[in-house]
């Protein structure tokens, strides 16, 4: 037996919104976010969001590469001052940061080797094996003839230059093989227009638009992912910890 907190927030961070929910709560809040939509700007949205709700500690997933200290990069549909930014000391409270994708198929993950693909305003991946979490960059591999990547095509600019028709026919076959070059035993699709989505092959479902705060809550079961803390101890309840980690 290990030890886990008892009161998680989690914050999903996208391109175009960013959304709470609390452990004990039902309905997720959400704002606005955009290519503006700077750090200092998350913290002060999460706790006008949160107001009301009781939490220890808080995980957020965020679009790209994460580290020990949190993102690795810039996010490509955000604003800046990203990187080395302090969370805990923002919010006063320990913190776990992570790729939103690994967030995501966290929560969405059911057994077996599983593909999770986010399709929002960007791409996100991320493979689960043997209780390992791969955060993926899928959306720079190239498509018809590298003239465009998988990124152009399956993200929101490729939504509406292409039209739903024609997209969710890429989709499809874009996770299709995909499942089939990775040996995965199913591809779990979330993300903001994943809801577009239709009649989709064999294997491939859609993920619950709350796996996002499932993964949040399950983070904290993820010895590997570090805590950034403020010095004070970790309120906590007992609780068994699987072995999991995000590599």
């Amino acid at each position: 037996m290990k030890k886990a907190p008892a009161r998680i927030l989690a914050v999903d961070v996208g391109g175009t919104h960013a959304k709470v929910l609390a452990t004990g709560q039902t309905e997720p809040r959400s704002l606005p976010s955009g290519p503006n939509f700077r750090p200092t700007d998350l913290v002060a949205a999460v706790k006008k969001l949160a107001k009301g709700w009781r939490y220890d500690v808080l995980s957020i997933g965020l679009p790209g590469p994460t580290g020990r200290s949190g993102p690795l990069t810039e996010p490509g549909n955000l604003g800046s001052g990203w990187v080395g930014y302090d969370f805990a000391a923002a919010f006063e409270k320990p913190v776990k940061v992570t790729n939103d994708a690994a967030m995501q198929a966290l929560g969405s993950y059911d057994g077996g080797r599983m593909l999770f693909l986010g399709l929002g305003t960007g791409v996100g991946a991320a493979l689960i094996a043997e209780r390992t979490i791969i955060p993926m960059e899928l959306g720079g591999l190239p498509w018809r003839r590298d003239r465009e990547s998988l990124g152009d095509v399956l993200s929101r600019r490729g939504l509406e230059s292409l039209g739903g028709r024609r997209w969710r026919k890429i989709v499809s076959l874009v996770a299709s093989r995909l499942m089939k070059s990775m040996l995965v035993d199913y591809v779990v699709i979330g993300g903001g227009n994943a809801r577009r989505l239709k009649d989709l092959p064999h294997g491939v479902r859609l993920g619950h638009n709350q796996t996002a705060f499932r993964g949040g809550f399950r983070l904290w079961e993820v010895d590997e992912v570090p805590v950034m803390a403020t010095g004070a101890p970790v309120p906590v309840e007992v609780r068994e910890i699987t072995g999991w980690r995000v590599v």
